[in-house]
């Protein structure tokens, strides 16, 4: 087994032009959010790949706006 006792999970990894679309942020939001560790990316080949997953969780995260009464 790997290094860790944890079930290997096969990653949904998306290019990052694809993971922009998908989070609706810019280029330089995803390195930000990278960098604070709020999305997860991997370096494959010299190209940069989102894990479409850590998306979504980050998405899940996001404060809702309460409507006025």
């Amino acid at each position: 087994m790997a290094m860790t006792d944890e079930p290997r999970k096969k990653r949904n990894l998306i290019p990052l032009k694809k993971a922009l679309e998908r989070g609706g942020f810019g280029r330089t939001k995803a390195y930000k959010l990278i960098k604070k560790g709020k999305i997860i990316a991997y370096k494959m080949e010299g190209q940069t790949m989102v894990d479409a997953d850590s998306i979504e969780a980050y998405h899940m995260t996001l404060p809702r706006i309460e409507p006025r009464t």
